[in-house]
Parts: structure tokens; C-alpha cells; sequence
């Protein structure tokens, strides 16, 4: 992800950071219960959660957890569903507000003007060292126009542009939550043990491909192998074993935990919530949350954090047109 105040300023970082001086809240919903997206009932138990993957450092050790039984959306949160939330309470998302001039020094006042990064792949092969060649600020970019201003959001498909700080908004006004991570973790594996996919030991069983990712050359060629070429519309693949849909590939979506990349080595057996607070070393100063699931661009190649165990990371006002979110609920 591509923070918002590096592409402004040419600097790169790890979320997309938006500052904003309109905070208007939604109304407090907490009693509403969303009925517009089906849930599944998780039953809890125990599994080995983290990657023995030498890529995923920060997904180590591998230890045991158990969860207690919870309910979660059966697939990520839509468009269409995003806009009744909106319509609901007024909730503008963080993407959407006016920018403070005092959080971007140096930057001209013409170009502070709300919008988001937007995937925008190159023309031809280029080194994958600098992710500003295929990452663009795009002014106008929100939820409602995912490509920017001469876009429009598809009902079905999943809502993006969405920073943790609004996907929590909308939990708590469906009268849900963001998943913890272990959840998370839990509900993709569906009973699997460890192995490289969440759906299994090989990439493409029988020569299917199982969740929406990149194929081709990244980041200027999307060959569309597995039938998509950017977002999905939710339940395009096959659901896993629990009746999840989109666990892997498609859009990245927030957990509740902060991150931080040695949390593994003490986290509690029980339920675990995540640390106390955040730490990145590579931006030690930004507050984080763990992200989990990969999406389209993920590949062998660039980013492949859509394996079994692996984890992403965001600053909390960060969003792109890759980044989404499903919510749990508590049993009652």
C-alpha cells in the first residue's frame, strides 16, 4: 500500500496516510444488525496459525491457538452495502475528506485535493523495486469511484478506498466487528492444516485457479487467467469448507489487531487480540493494523501474501483501490 502523503511528496512508505479536518462520525447504530449479508456461523476450536514460509518473517513461529465460536461474513462487504451504511448516517470516508495543509509542508495547495492511490499498471516490464511505478494518486478516488472521478463503484463488487478507521465505523454501526487476526486466520484455513494455500497443497488443483490474483507479468500485464482482471464480484470462486468466500486474492481486508512483526513469540494460546499497540520498524511512527488475505495483484513474483499464514500491515487512515474489509459477530 502507498501512503497518500508519499505520493504527494514522492516518499515511500507502507500505507496510504490520509489527514483530514472534517470528522464528522456516523450515528452511533450500535443496535442495528445488518441483515443484508449473509453470515457463517464459525465453529471454534483449535489450529497452528502463522507461516513456516521464509518470506513471511514476521508470520513466526508457528504456535497454537484457539477461538471461540463466532459468526462472519460469508463474503466481503459490497458497494451496495456500503451505500446503505452512507445513506443511513451521512459517514463520509477518511478518502473522501479535505486534506489539512499543515500535515503536507511543501506540497502546492492545488494538489491537496481528496482522493486515493489507485493501481495503475505500467506500459512495459519495469524493476519491482518502486511500487510508485504502478501506484497513482488519483484525485476524486473513493468507495463511490474506485478508478476516480469518471468511475462507478459495481454493486457487487467488494467496497474499496476503505480505511480501517471507516471499516470500523461501519462495524460498529451494523452492530458487528472487525475479525481478530487469529480469526481470520481460522476461518481461512476451514480446517486445513498447515499447507502452502489456504485451499490446499497446490496453486492450481486440477488447473483451476481458486482465488482472483495476478497472473502474467507484473505489474503492466494481467494475462486474466483465472477469469478476472482486477476487483471481482463477490462469490466469483468457490467457497471454502466453512462457506467463506474470497479468503485469499481479490481485496486485502482489516483485522482488528495493531501490528507488530514479533508478536507471534508471545502471543497468548486463548483468543488472542493482538498487542497492546503498534511498532513498524519500517515506520516506526504510524499507527498499524494487521491486514490479512492478499488481493488481485498479488503473484509469485511481487507479492504472494496470499498463502497460508501470511500477513499484511496499513496505517489506520490508509486505503486503495485493493483494500476492503468483512466483519464477525459475536455468538449471543
Amino acid at each position: 500500500m502507498i501512503k497518500r502523503k508519499s505520493l504527494l511528496q514522492l516518499s515511500m512508505v507502507t500505507g496510504l496516510m490520509f489527514s483530514c479536518i472534517n470528522n464528522k462520525q456516523p450515528t452511533d447504530r450500535a443496535e442495528h444488525i445488518a441483515t443484508n449479508n449473509e453470515m457463517v456461523l464459525v465453529k471454534g476450536g483449535s489450529f497452528m496459525m502463522g507461516s513456516n514460509d521464509v518470506s513471511f518473517i514476521d508470520a513466526q513461529p508457528i504456535h497454537e491457538v484457539e477461538v471461540d465460536d463466532f459468526w462472519m461474513d460469508e463474503h466481503e462487504v459490497t458497494n451496495a452495502q456500503f451505500a446503505t451504511f452512507v445513506k443511513a448516517t451521512g459517514y463520509k470516508t477518511i478518502a473522501e475528506r479535505e486534506l489539512n495543509p499543515k500535515d503536507f509542508p511543501g506540497v502546492p495547495a492545488e494538489d491537496l485535493v481528496p482522493g486515493s492511490a489507485v493501481f495503475s499498471p505500467s506500459q512495459a516490464p519495469v524493476s519491482l523495486e518502486n511500487p510508485l511505478q504502478w501506484w497513482e494518486y488519483i484525485k476524486g478516488a473513493s468507495w463511490k469511484n474506485p478508478l476516480g472521478a469518471n468511475s462507478k463503484a459495481e454493486a457487487q463488487q467488494p467496497v474499496v478506498h476503505v480505511s480501517y478507521t471507516d471499516a470500523e465505523a461501519y462495524a460498529k454501526w451494523a452492530g458487528k466487528r472487525l475479525p481478530t487476526e487469529a480469526e481470520w486466520e481460522y476461518a481461512a484455513r476451514a480446517g486445513k492444516n498447515q499447507q502452502p494455500y489456504y485451499w490446499g497443497t497446490e496453486l492450481k488443483p486440477l488447473g483451476k485457479w481458486q482465488a482472483n490474483i495476478f497472473q502474467g507479468n507484473f505489474p503492466n500485464q494481467d494475462t486474466k487467467e483465472d477469469g478476472s482482471q482486477g476487483i471481482a464480484n463477490i462469490k466469483s470462486y468457490q467457497a471454502n469448507a466453512f462457506g467463506l468466500y474470497d479468503m485469499e486474492g481479490n481485496v486485502w481486508e482489516w483485522c482488528s489487531d495493531f501490528y507488530r512483526p514479533e508478536y507471534y513469540q508471545n502471543s497468548p494460546k486463548k483468543n488472542p487480540k493482538g498487542p497492546a499497540d503498534s511498532y513498524d520498524p519500517q515506520e516506526p511512527n504510524a499507527v498499524k493494523r494487521v491486514q490479512r488475505g492478499g488481493s488481485f495483484l498479488c503473484n509469485e513474483e511481487y507479492c504472494n501474501r496470499y498463502k497460508a499464514g501470511s500477513r499484511g500491515k496499513g496505517e489506520i487512515n490508509s486505503a486503495s483501490n485493493n483494500l476492503g474489509f468483512r466483519c464477525v459477530r459475536d455468538i449471543r
